[in-house]
């Protein structure tokens, strides 16, 4: 199972989860947010950063003009939209790198009427927890909702996944909606403080994820 670890801010970490087999890690660019990655590091060290691990650019409603920009200053290679982008919007940032559509989940969604014109114009989505403002709340939504449906598409699981979660998360692969399940993502959870992951943690979850 692919494990994505979002919110990273330190570059000796993100070296860490390569060595761990972690196939991405996500920097949030999204000002309002603790984990804003430019706080902690200018785009010269982001683009540095190489290895297997596949860098992912987290953005909320930012121009497009303003994430190609960032894509291309710290060698991203996949864009996740995480705010109110249009389909429009998407398509035209996904005419250039690889785009995750995140949506933030509330209990009575319709999901696959969420979805439905995004469909044709991401290449993956990514299912999140409803909260107040954007980004990660840190929060489990009910992954039962998404039993039983044809995503038709990639799609990461997000939203308050943590370290005991691993019974769930292999029960959850065994339901037909899984053959589109891509990727596992993480976050909070797995800190110490905002940005910063207790790497012992994440490692044993990866380990036990992954055997």
């Amino acid at each position: 199972m692919r494990i994505k670890v979002c919110g990273m801010t330190d570059v000796d970490q993100v070296k860490q989860l390569d060595e761990m087999g972690v196939e991405f890690c996500g920097f949030i660019f999204y000002p309002k947010s603790p984990r804003f990655v430019f706080k902690y590091m200018p785009a010269i060290n982001i683009k540095k950063i190489k290895g297997n691990i596949n860098k992912v650019g987290v953005f909320v409603n930012a121009p497009s003009e303003e994430i190609l920009q960032t894509v291309d200053s710290c060698g991203l290679y996949l864009v996740q939209l995480h705010g109110d982008e249009s389909p429009k919007a998407c398509e035209k940032i996904s005419d250039y790198i690889s785009v995750i559509k995140a949506f933030r989940l509330a209990e009575d969604d319709n999901i696959l009427w969420k979805i439905k014109d995004y469909k044709e114009v991401v290449d993956m989505f990514l299912f999140d927890t409803e909260g107040v403002g954007y980004g990660g709340t840190g929060k489990k939504f009910n992954w039962d909702a998404l039993l039983g449906l044809d995503i038709d598409k990639p799609f990461f699981l997000s939203g308050g996944i943590q370290p005991d979660d691993i019974p769930a998360l292999r029960t959850f692969s065994m339901d037909p909606v899984a053959k589109d399940l891509f990727s596992i993502d993480v976050n909070s959870r797995f800190e110490i403080s905002p940005g910063v992951k207790d790497m012992e943690k994440v490692g044993k979850f990866v380990k036990e994820l992954k055997g």
